[in-house]
C-alpha cells in the first residue's frame, strides 16, 4: 500500500481543520467559526489567531454575564483556543514564556466594558 503524507497546514484555517485528534464536531465546528475571519493567515499565527478569538470571546461572554450551562459550548471552546493556542505556540519554545506572560495579561483585563 502506499504511504499517503499529507503536506503540512498553511493557513490558520487548514490548522484548524486538521486537528488531532479532533474535538467533538460541535466544538470544532465552533472552534473553526470563531477562528473563520483569520483562517486565511498564515499558519504561524494561530497562536496569535487563537488567542484573539479566545478573548473576544471570553469578553463577550463576561460582559454579558453569560456564564450559565446554556453557554457552555462557548466557555469550551474558549478554553479550547487558549489550549491550542499554546500547542502551536509550542513550536517556537523560545518565545513561550514571553507570549504566556502576555496571554494572562490580556485575559486578566477582561471583560473590557467594566
Amino acid at each position: 500500500m502506499p504511504v499517503v503524507t499529507t503536506a503540512p497546514a498553511s493557513t490558520v484555517g487548514e490548522w484548524m481543520a486538521r486537528l488531532e485528534p479532533a474535538p467533538p464536531s460541535a466544538l470544532h465546528r465552533r472552534l473553526c467559526d470563531l477562528v473563520a475571519s483569520s483562517a486565511h493567515r498564515p499558519v504561524v499565527d494561530v497562536p496569535e489567531a487563537c488567542l484573539e478569538a479566545g478573548e473576544h470571546l471570553l469578553d463577550a461572554l463576561l460582559a454579558s454575564g453569560s456564564t450559565s450551562r446554556a453557554t457552555a459550548l462557548d466557555l469550551l471552546a474558549v478554553d479550547s483556543l487558549v489550549t491550542y493556542a499554546f500547542q502551536a505556540a509550542a513550536d517556537d519554545p523560545s518565545r513561550l514564556e514571553e507570549r504566556a506572560a502576555r496571554a494572562m495579561a490580556r485575559i486578566a483585563s477582561l471583560p473590557a466594558a467594566l
